[in-house]
């Protein structure tokens, strides 16, 4: 049941941990949505609740809702404003080169009629910017953490193949599909709030990772492992 992915409730706010393959959105194939879920989440309240931004589809982890309009106007305040602090974990197939550093590849979007539409890195696109840090390798796979100073659709999964030539793994758009689906997964969510705690969530690492190999839980704060990492 999605109410046993909750991480954060409070008055204003719920953070969830999205499942894989469940949309936020509903999507054209007429599948099930995070809508189909929201009247679970009420909690007491009548009104119910409201996502705040975006994840893809196959991405899991921290997802913000609101609980009432005008906590909702202040999030989106807030994420327009670049003041939350995000962190993901991606495992990707390929190394990058150094431990850490920033990928800043303005983003855009292209559609064909063929192919459909993807992101894609441009100078005509908008700012985007993405630090990233080594934390393990495993085999011709590495596992990343990323920082997003801005929210651009796809971001992540852009920069990782285009700025660090290693796609996210399973990733069917900018890499290739694999066993275990894409392994993006969003691990860690503060949104500051004025007068009051900021919202604060950590989302578990998905067995979908330890099923790949990555089995280990992350301390985002701390250096990677020298002996499981590659040189810079």
């Amino acid at each position: 049941m999605i109410t046993d992915h909750v991480l954060f409730i409070d008055g204003e706010a719920i953070v969830i941990d999205k499942p894989t393959g469940l949309p936020v959105d509903p999507p054209r194939d007429g599948a099930l949505s995070l809508e189909n879920h929201l009247q679970s989440l009420t909690f007491g309240f009548q009104r119910w609740p409201q996502a705040v931004h975006r994840l893809d589809r196959d991405t899991s982890g921290c997802l913000l809702l609101s609980r009432n309009p005008k906590a909702h106007k202040r999030f989106q305040r807030v994420f327009e404003a670049g003041l939350v602090t995000k962190h993901y974990l991606a495992v990707l197939d390929g190394i990058p080169q150094g431990d850490s550093g920033m990928i800043d590849i303005a983003l855009d979007k292209i559609s064909s009629e063929e192919a459909g539409w993807r992101m894609i890195g441009s100078p005509k696109g908008k700012p985007s910017r993405t630090h990233w840090r080594l934390v393990r390798v495993v085999g011709t796979q590495s596992l990343v953490e990323f920082r997003p100073e801005t929210g651009r659709t796809h971001q992540i999964r852009v920069h990782a193949a285009e700025g660090l030539g290693a796609p996210v793994a399973g990733d069917p758009l900018y890499g290739a599909k694999g066993p275990h689906g894409m392994l993006l997964h969003a691990a860690g969510l503060v949104v500051p709030r004025e007068g009051k705690p900021d919202v604060i969530a950590e989302a578990p690492l998905p067995v979908r990772f330890v099923a790949a190999g990555f089995g280990a839980e992350i301390d985002p704060d701390t250096d990677a492992d020298p002996e499981n990492t590659a040189a810079g």
